[in-house]
């Protein structure tokens, strides 16, 4: 018998937890993605209007900070491994 056709192993509490939480997170990171992509397309018209000056540096700056808290949820989820990350 080949191992394909033996039956599937149940999973145990813990790999369905950490399946649930990378959902979690995966879902967290594409709201992030979406957010992204609109703050730029708003800075970009603003920038493109030329009457708030403000609005668009808000903008430059939440762009920034949004790619910064997703780079860090990135890499402290899928690219951590086992070790803890101490605040």
């Amino acid at each position: 018998m080949s191992p394909l056709s033996e039956p599937v192993q149940q999973r145990s509490a813990q790999q369905a937890a950490l399946e649930t939480a990378a959902g979690h997170v995966s879902d967290v990171l594409l709201n992030l993605e979406h957010t992204l992509a609109r703050a730029k397309k708003a800075q970009r018209l603003i920038a493109k209007d030329g009457v708030d000056s403000n609005a668009e540096l808000a903008l430059g700056q939440a762009i920034k900070d949004l790619e910064r808290v997703r780079k860090r949820l990135q890499q402290d989820t899928y690219f951590a491994g086992d070790s803890l990350r101490l605040l």
